[in-house]
Parts: C-alpha cells; structure tokens; sequence
C-alpha cells in the first residue's frame, strides 16, 4: 500500500455534534494514505458524533484547541452536521485557528455545513466552492462562487456537499495535501 501522505500531519478540528461519516470517512482515508490525524476540538475529552439527527459514537479528542497550534499540521479537515460547524464558527480561537491555515496556504477541506466556519474565518471570498445547498446564500453572501457539484477545489480548498460525496472529497483532500502549500488564502479581517 502507498503511503503518500507519511510524515504529514492532519487536523480534524470539531466540536460535538459533526457528522460522523464526515469525520470517519476523511479519517480513515487519511490514515490510511499515511498521514498522522488528530482531532482537535475546543472541548476535552470526548465529543459527541451524529447520524443525521440521530447520538452516533464518542470519539476522543487527541489535542484540545487550547493546545493546537496551525503551525504544527500540514492540512486542516472541517466535518459538517448542523451543530458542530455552527458552534465551531461562534468560537473565536476556532476561527483563529482555521484563518491561520488559510493564511498560510495550508490545505483545508471542508464538507455540508462546514463551509459556514470558513466564511467565519473570511476565507470564501473570491473562492469556487460548494456546500450542503441550504447554506447556498450563506456562502455567496460571503463573496463565495457556490457550485452544485460533489467536489470542489480552488487553491487548496476543498469542498463537498454531503456524506455521499465523502470518497470524492477524501481523494482531493490527500492530492492537495500531497501538493503541499499554496498560494496563500486571503483572509478578510474581522
């Protein structure tokens, strides 16, 4: 088996209440493409997973968001669901953290309601980018150009609509982690 992402370092950054095929689908494909992936969340412990609307697992938290520093990962991952990303963007060093990986031009993929993060982070201005559709208005609100489409990449950033899009999204995120940096993602400031 290829390894092609050995000795890159990957954050899932959550908080309760994400999709839990969202989180284990992009984890699974990372690890096993050799990346180290650790969740990072602002709450200790554990965090609380969901199948749509229904209690999913508990998955421990590697590293708290207190404790996370951007400088230290290759690539940043944003599971969706409703409450995760919502709570996520309502959290100033959570902002702070995934603005720094935008800043930096460091890979991020972000899927159905995790985009709301990046416009939080003033990272979708200018950007190709899709969602799950509810969000549509939010993101073109934001400056985003919103697309219907299972996947999307603009310059490291990439999107995806819905957990049946999770292996299309999976596969761009290591391609762009394997790319490595890019052009650096403007952020607005806020």
């Amino acid at each position: 088996m290829s390894n092609p992402l050995l000795n890159k370092r990957i954050a899932i950054l959550s908080a309760d209440g994400f999709e839990q095929s969202e989180l284990e689908g992009p984890l699974k494909a990372l690890e096993e493409a050799g990346a180290t992936v650790s969740i990072v969340s602002p709450k200790k412990g554990q965090i609380q997973g969901m199948h749509h609307g229904d209690k999913g697992d508990l998955f421990d938290v590697d590293i708290p968001l207190s404790d996370a520093r951007p400088e230290e990962f290759d690539a940043l991952v944003l599971p969706g669901g409703l409450m995760n990303p919502d709570e996520l963007r309502a959290t100033p060093a959570a902002v702070a953290f995934v603005r720094a990986f935008g800043e930096a031009g460091k890979p991020i993929g972000a899927i159905c309601h995790a985009p709301w993060i990046l416009i939080e982070a003033g990272l979708v201005e200018n950007r190709r980018l899709t969602s799950w559709p509810a969000i549509r208005t939010d993101v073109e609100n934001a400056g985003g150009l919103w697309v219907d489409e299972e996947v999307v990449v603009d310059n490291g950033l990439v999107t995806s609509r819905k957990p049946a899009d999770i292996p299309a999204f999976s596969a761009k995120v290591i391609e762009e982690i394997q790319e490595g940096v890019h052009p650096r993602m403007v952020a607005v400031s806020r």
